[in-house]
């Protein structure tokens, strides 16, 4: 709620206040936040108000200096490499979504929760610490204006939405990124339900699933960081979006064919690993037609927009998608999620819009053969 909320307000001070200070403040905030719930467990000990109060203060901070990152990423890195960076930064992720819950387990079952708050800070600061050290100016081509100062907040906001409205290929990839997040949930949903409830796969083989999907993104993002940039990166995107609907319809597959335990088990390891490259293979090329197309003055307010739409539209997908799995056959659900993801990219990335993207590629494709 807080992410989503918040977003658009990110997106806003991204594009007026300095993104270095901005990151750097948001750090701070998650380690104070961190530290206030330390003094709170030593003096008085743990209670739900008191982490839930920790948790949402972390999601506002985590996603001012999510939002920031977003915008300044062209402002970092030179264009000819924001590829690689993607692909380094994706990387990183992965490997802390393999590594993080593996660490915290062993944390959590030898040290106190106290000791692992300590950690936690230590974490935030020396983040901060390395972010200290970054030039977020160093490929910056905004040229400061005075009568900026004098828009409101409310103003600035509504020139974003109106940028994206008049950017449309901006505003396809936007809207096609809000329709992935609620078609996302049905798999995120289809998951566990199909795995765990129906299909009987133990928690040790499940985590080892779940598991597959990081590593997936890992491989997928070491292949973007070292190859040649994307010529095409929405139609590139567009095809691996088709991959992900087939994916998820895959979804489908242990509930109509009799297959053993392990080939069940196999067989999703396989699905969830290649979830993991698809997934990377969408957000990749796309995030780097967003920093390079988007307009550096627009560009935390697009972020901004482009969060909030999309987490809002995670919830709905979860209560709808529950309320499915409880009603409707499983394997309907996943396949009639499917055609309409298929069904969404076909009309939202359809070929004039590929042609308005790439003009210099519709010129090759018009082209008539010589006879």
């Amino acid at each position: 709620m807080p992410r989503t909320v918040l977003a658009p307000f990110a997106g806003y001070a991204a594009d007026k206040y300095s993104k270095k200070t901005i990151v750097i403040v948001s750090q701070l905030a998650s380690a104070l936040a961190v530290g206030a719930l330390l003094l709170y467990s030593a003096s008085v000990g743990l209670s739900l108000p008191a982490i839930y109060t920790t948790t949402a203060l972390l999601s506002v901070s985590s996603m001012f200096a999510s939002v920031t990152f977003s915008a300044s990423i062209a402002n970092l890195i030179d264009p000819e490499r924001i590829q690689k960076a993607i692909g380094f930064n994706q990387s990183a992720l992965s490997i802390a979504a393999i590594g993080g819950p593996v660490v915290g387990g062993m944390l959590f079952g030898f040290v106190s929760m106290n000791v692992f708050l300590l950690i936690q800070i230590a974490g935030y600061l020396l983040a901060l610490l390395l972010e200290a050290t970054m030039n977020f100016k160093l490929f910056s081509a905004k040229v400061e204006a005075a009568a900026d100062d004098k828009k409101s907040m409310m103003q600035s906001m509504k020139e974003g939405v109106a940028y994206l409205k008049t950017n449309r290929v901006i505003m396809v990839i936007v809207s096609t990124a809000i329709g992935l997040n609620f078609f996302f949930s049905a798999l995120m949903i289809g998951l566990p339900f199909i795995a765990v409830q129906q299909m009987k796969v133990e928690a040790v083989h499940f985590g080892f699933i779940e598991a597959m999907v990081a590593v997936g993104m890992l491989l997928a993002s070491i292949y973007f960081s070292l190859r040649k940039e994307v010529k095409y990166p929405l139609l590139f995107s567009k095809r691996a979006l088709f991959a992900m609907s087939i994916i998820l319809a895959g979804l489908a597959l242990p509930l109509m064919l009799d297959m053993s335990y392990r080939a069940n088990v196999l067989y999703f390891i396989v699905l969830m690993f290649a979830f993991g490259i698809s997934n990377v293979f969408v957000n990749t090329p796309i995030g780097v037609m967003m920093q390079k197309d988007v307009e550096e003055e627009y560009r935390g307010r697009v972020f901004g927009i482009l969060e909030s739409m999309a987490m809002a539209m995670m919830p709905l997908g979860y209560l709808l998608f529950g309320l499915l799995y409880d009603s409707v056959p499983a394997e309907y659900v996943v396949l009639g999620s499917s055609l309409c993801l298929i069904g969404l990219v076909a009309y939202m990335i359809r070929p004039n819009i590929i042609r308005e993207a790439y003009p210099e590629l519709a010129a090759v494709l018009q082209k008539k053969p010589v006879h």
